[in-house]
Formats: C-alpha cells, structure tokens, sequence
C-alpha cells in the first residue's frame, strides 16, 4: 500500500500536469452468474471524478451487481449500456467475445497467461479484432509484485467454507458438531458478521472438543491468500505448531485443540538430489529439481487448506498416487479446500472447479470420479474458483483501492499507438497481453497454445 501511495503521489504531481486529455472508462456489467463484485465502487468512482475532472467513468446497468444501480446514480455516476466510447472498458472476470471491438482496451482477470485451453479462442478474438488486452494479475512492480488482487478475500472466504465443508461432512457422517452451525460465507450479511459468529462460536467447539482427539488444519503458503485464511481461524482457539512438529509431536497429549500449522516450500519439497540442499531461490529458479515430500503430513490433517500458486513445471503437492494411498489406510484427512484451485495442479485430485450454489464434491478414491456433496469415500473438495465473489462488497472495495493509483493512466492512453509508444506506467504496461492484433513482447510464448 505504501508502495502504491507513493507511485500515485510521483504521478500527480508531475505527469498528470503533462497529459491533461479527457479519459474516457467503461465498466461492463458481468456476465458469469454470480459474480457481484466490481472494480471500482460507487464511493471510489466519485471520488476519481473529484480528482480527475478530465475523467469519465460510465457503468453498464446490471442486476447481479452486489452494488446496485441506484448507488450509481445518486453519486451523480453515469450509466449506460453503450461503453463504445470508451477508451478502456474493465471488468472483473472474462468479458464475453461479443463484447470485445476493434480499437478499444479491455482489462479483465483473463485467465490466459498459463496458455489455458478454454480461454485461447477469446484471445484468438482479441488479436483478431485488433483489441488491447491487459489483465489485473500482471499489474506488478518491479519485483514482480502482484499490486491488485483479490487474494486475501479469497482466503477470507475459502476458510469459511472449508470449516462449513468440515461441519457438513461429519454430520453426514452420523457425528453431531457445533461446525455445523457454519454457514457458506455467501450467507452472512459481511466480514463482521462472519467474525462475530465464529468468535461466539468459538467456546462451544471448546466444550465439544474437550473429551476429543485434536483437529488440525493445515495451511500451505504465506501469501495474501494464506494470511486471509488465517485471519478466520484467528476467530477460534487455536494452537499454532511448525510442520516439524506436526511429525514429531504426540497429537494425543494435545487432546480437545484446534492445531494450526502453516507450510513453507522447505516443509513442502526437497531436492530430487539426496545429497542436496533445499534452497528456496533454487526452487523457484529449477522447480523440475524438486519433489514433494508432503504424504507423511496426510495422517496428521483434518482440514488442508491449500493456497499456493502453481503452475508446470513445479511438483505436485497431493498426487493422485499419494491420497490413493492415504485413503488405503489412515483416512485422516476428509475436507480440502482448494483456495487457489489449480485444476489438476497441486491438489491433483481437485478435477473441476464449483460454483457457490454447489461448491463441494467427494473424489471418489476407487473410480476417480465426482461425487457432488458430502457423501461418498475420498477427501471431501471444496474448489470454488471465485470466492472473493462470495463477499463481494468487501472485495471490490478492497480492489478498488489498490487499483485507483493507476486508473486515469490506463483510460487517459491512445492504445492506437504503437505498443513501444503506449504511455502507460511500467506497473500497468507488464499487464498488457495483447496489442493491435499481436501477442506482446513478453506473451509471445502464448503462440504454441493458440496454434493447439
């Protein structure tokens, strides 16, 4: 946040002198059932006009929007379904093909830069029609910093769900739990109320767990993700211990506790060499080097709650081989909740995304298949793929916030000059995945999938 307070404060006191041009916004309505959330609020818009009387910002009307028009409309906020003035039209998740014209800007998550099958016809589209593509995930500084996200909402939301998922699951399984009274996070008015109900919540499980084996929850990573999923389990009482001695401790001295534990790489992977030793840069640099080293932690966990990047060609977290295996004797671990959600990635049993409405299925050990809801034998999965959606309010205005810094730049550019020629800050330009009807320098890798 500092950072991008001080980029914002070097912008408008010396370029924005210089490009006094009238910017021109859009804001597209969303068109995936269920998203309620924006880029920019009411209250953020407003006060980007006060700011930048050179701006426009126009809205799409739209009757899933967790902010509704009449918010709009008594800040004096234009709305219209026509944006094809715009110089730049955003919107939070992918904008649909008919959507997208010649000689206008889009921003947008793209879900495109892992070369992902079910969205390269939509950028085959861009590069067809001449449009500009730049993507929220890209906005970075110069250390490769993701700037604008909705990580830790993700993991405010997926922790929620995952002890719901936990509650739900042992009482399929015949076993009463104060868990249960846990709703999805889509059913609570907000953050606070969310908070306050797991708090009160919180001496009750106590009393129930008192005469019972421990519960833990493992977390992997440390990233905004992570810290959002343990902001929740903050609200419980909690034990915090170290991988290290998750494996070395006698879990039933620590009867009637909640456990947490929080993964680094190094709990997580070891070199392939056993002569070698984990070094974390080495990782991130040769991740073909590694391998997992994650099965013994499954006999210890309840819950896993999963927010890790990942990508080819790192290794795997949870193999197929690995629950299979598990699942053959301990049966421990019964809920994961996939925060990141990489379909076939580090969770290798996570084969498909949720939606919200139905947001869980088993893996069904023996055939591998989906069983929707809570019954069958496997890990129970929780994978919806956008809970920040799930408190949509919050998030947007968590969003909103970090992305006003760079907002009258992004509508202000002439995106017909050329890409070497766009007057974008460099945090804005890394995002820009296509131009003019070609990959840019830094996407140009994106061709093998497009061709596939």
């Amino acid at each position: 946040l500092n950072y991008i307070a001080k980029l914002y404060l070097n912008w408008t006191s010396k370029d924005r002198n210089t490009v006094l041009m009238a910017a021109k916004i859009g804001i597209i309505s969303e068109h995936k059932p269920g998203e309620g959330r924006i880029p920019l609020t009411p209250v953020q818009i407003k006060q980007l006009h006060k700011d930048n009387p050179e701006l426009t910002i126009t809205v799409q009307p739209s009757s899933q929007r967790v902010f509704q028009d009449d918010e709009f409309l008594s800040q004096d906020i234009a709305m219209s379904n026509d944006l094809m003035d715009a110089n730049l039209v955003m919107a939070v998740k992918e904008i649909d093909v008919n959507d997208i014209h010649a000689g206008q800007a889009y921003l947008y998550f793209s879900h495109t830069i892992k070369g992902q099958d079910y969205n390269m016809s939509m950028l085959q589209h861009i590069l067809d029609t001449g449009a500009t593509l730049l993507d929220y995930e890209l906005i970075r500084d110069d250390k490769d910093r993701r700037l604008v996200f909705f990580g830790r909402h993700a993991g405010l939301a997926g922790m929620v769900n995952t002890l719901w998922s936990y509650g739900q699951r042992l009482k399929v399984l015949g076993v009463d739990n104060p868990f249960m009274q846990i709703k999805q996070a889509q059913d609570y008015a907000n953050l606070e109320e969310i908070n306050l109900s797991l708090q009160i919540l919180g001496s009750e499980i106590s009393r129930w767990l008192a005469d019972k084996p421990a519960i833990v929850i493992g977390v992997t990573g440390y990233g905004n993700v992570s810290r959002g999923a343990q902001e929740i389990l903050a609200n419980l009482p909690m034990h915090e211990i170290t991988a290290k001695e998750l494996l070395t401790t006698d879990l039933d001295a620590m009867n009637g506790q909640i456990i947490k534990v929080v993964f680094k790489e190094e709990d997580m992977f070891e070199p392939v060499d056993p002569s070698a030793v984990f070094e974390l840069q080495d990782y991130f640099n040769h991740p073909e080097k590694y391998r997992a080293k994650f099965q013994p932690y499954l006999k210890k966990m309840h819950m896993l709650v999963n927010c890790i990047y990942w990508d080819t060609p790192y290794p795997r977290l949870v193999t197929l081989e690995d629950i299979k295996a598990h699942y053959e004797s301990d049966k421990t671990l019964m809920v994961v909740g996939d925060i990141t959600c990489d379909i076939d990635g580090a969770i290798q049993f996570n084969t498909g995304a949720t939606l919200s409405p139905d947001p869980v299925y088993v893996y069904d050990i023996k055939s591998g298949d989906q069983l929707m809801g809570f019954k069958g034998e496997g890990p129970l999965v929780m994978a919806v793929d956008n809970l920040p959606t799930e408190l949509p309010r919050e998030a947007s205005e968590a969003f909103g916030e970090a992305l006003i810094p760079f907002v009258y730049a992004m509508g202000a550019c002439d995106y017909s000059e050329p890409f070497e020629s766009l007057d974008l800050p460099a945090e804005v330009k890394r995002a820009v995945i296509a131009h003019a009807g070609k990959l840019a320098p830094d996407f140009e890798m994106l061709k093998k999938y497009l061709k596939a």
